[in-house]
C-alpha cells in the first residue's frame, strides 16, 4: 500500500511543479541499497562532514546513506548525543543528500537519524528537491543546553535537522521526557518558517512572526495537504501542524509525537 500511495505522490508532484532532471525516485523501502540506488553514487567514507557550501553538488538530486564516521560520532559525543541516550549512537545513521536553497541554488548537507528510517527519510527529500521546495539550510543538530533556554529570541536561523539527545522543547521552554529527535525518527524543517505556535498565538522567535498566518504563501513554509506534507504522509510519518492546540508546523515524526 506504502508503494501504491507513493506512486500516486509521485504523479501529483510532476504534475504541479518542475522537476530536476533524472530525479526519478525510488518508492520507500525501495530493494537497492543507498549506494546503488539511483544518485547514490559516493563512497563511504570515515572523513568529517564537510562543510555543506564547500561539497561539490549536482544539478539533480543525489543522497547517500552511511554509518556514522568517526569524526562525526566525536563530534556527537557529549553533545548532541550522551550517555543515557534512548539510542546508541551505532543505532543512527547519517545522511547526506542535495536540496534547493531558498536562493534557488543547489546545496548539500548532513542529517542524523535512525538507521530504521534513514531509506525513508532520504526518499521523502528526494521528493521535496523534485518539487523544488526550499530548505534554507540542512545541518547537523546543536546541543541544547536546558540551563541557556530563553523564552524569547530573535533568531533567523533555520536550520533543518534531526536528530538530537534532547527532552521535548516547546515555546515555553523543555520538558522532561525525551522527544522524538532523540530517537533519531523526527525532524525539524525551516524552524523559522514553520515555527511551533501555541494555542494563544504566542511564538518564541520574533523572526518567525511573518510566518503565523499559514494562509500566506511565502518560501519554505509547509502548509496542510501540500507536497512536503504529502511526502511525509507517504512513508508513515506524521505533521506537527495537526496537532490539537498548538501547532507545530516544522515537525514530523514517525510517532506523531
Amino acid at each position: 500500500m506504502r508503494r501504491t500511495a507513493a506512486a500516486l505522490l509521485v504523479a501529483a508532484l510532476a504534475a504541479s511543479c518542475t522537476s530536476a532532471p533524472g530525479s526519478e525516485a525510488p518508492a520507500p523501502n525501495a530493494a537497492a541499497s543507498p549506494s546503488t540506488a539511483p544518485g547514490s553514487t559516493d563512497a563511504a567514507t570515515d572523513a568529517p562532514v564537510a562543510d555543506p557550501e564547500s561539497e561539490p553538488v549536482r544539478m539533480r538530486f543525489a543522497g547517500r546513506v552511511t554509518e556514522i564516521p568517526a569524526a562525526v560520532r566525536r563530534e556527537m559525543r557529549g553533545t548532541t548525543w550522551k550517555p543515557g541516550c534512548p539510542v546508541p549512537l551505532s543505532d543512527l545513521r547519517l545522511l547526506r543528500f542535495n536540496h534547493w536553497g531558498f536562493d534557488g541554488v543547489v546545496k548539500r548537507g548532513p542529517m542524523v537519524v535512525h538507521e530504521d528510517v534513514a531509506d525513508d527519510v532520504l526518499w521523502a527529500f528526494r521528493q521535496l528537491f523534485d518539487a523544488r521546495f526550499p530548505i534554507r539550510r540542512v545541518a547537523l543538530a546543536r546541543e541544547f543546553v536546558p540551563e541557556e533556554f530563553e523564552p524569547r529570541i530573535s533568531s533567523r536561523r533555520s536550520v533543518t535537522a534531526a536528530f538530537n539527545c534532547r527532552t521535548v522543547v516547546t515555546p515555553l521552554g523543555p520538558g522532561e521526557s525525551f522527544s522524538q529527535h532523540a530517537y533519531g525518527l523526527a525532524i525539524d524543517i525551516n524552524p523559522v518558517q514553520n515555527p511551533f505556535v501555541l494555542a494563544d498565538g504566542f511564538v518564541r522567535n520574533r523572526m518567525a512572526r511573518p510566518y503565523v498566518d499559514r494562509s500566506r504563501d511565502l518560501p519554505g513554509m509547509i502548509r496542510d495537504g501540500d507536497g512536503v506534507v504529502r511526502s511525509f504522509e507517504a512513508i508513515g510519518w506524521s505533521w506537527g501542524g495537526r496537532w490539537n492546540g498548538g501547532k507545530d508546523y516544522m515537525h514530523f515524526s514517525r510517532t506523531g509525537r
